[in-house]
């Protein structure tokens, strides 16, 4: 079949390229019942307490409607907390709970194994240069 041109786009690419990452990610996660968002969003808390919704939705590019939701069901789970923003009244910010921070704690481990599995048959170097480039695509300029 001649798929000259798909793979010459870098959309194809890039999404040939996730969802072969992406799949062992499923596979890995499916014992924590952790989809590829749910994980996103406990990382950014973890690694940055007392982040507002606003703030999620904007890193992950997420319509805050649905992030909404996320919130909750993450919360129902045990895993976050809102509590009052240190600096903005309107605001909540999120915290992980103690349950959370174990969970995101063992799946960042797992993640980050998977993703050194996952692209063996390229150097360190490449896989620096890949992020960069993919990084590029999807950042603004400046």
């Amino acid at each position: 079949m001649d798929a000259t041109f798909l793979e010459g786009l870098i959309g194809y690419n890039a999404r040939r390229a996730a969802l072969a990452v992406i799949s062992v990610f499923l596979e890995r996660m499916a014992p924590y019942g952790l989809r590829v968002v749910d994980f996103s969003v406990l990382t950014l808390i973890a690694h940055n307490p007392g982040v507002t919704s606003r703030q999620l939705s904007s890193a992950l590019a997420i319509l805050p409607p649905n992030l909404v939701g996320l919130v909750r069901q993450l919360e129902e789970r045990g895993l976050i907390e809102k509590r009052p923003h240190p600096h903005d009244r309107r605001a909540q910010g999120l915290y992980l709970t103690a349950a959370g921070e174990r969970l995101q704690g063992e799946a960042q481990s797992v993640v980050a194994s998977l993703e050194t599995e996952a692209i063996t048959h390229l150097t360190e170097e490449e896989r620096r240069t890949l992020i960069g480039l993919l990084r590029k695509v999807y950042q603004p300029a400046g």
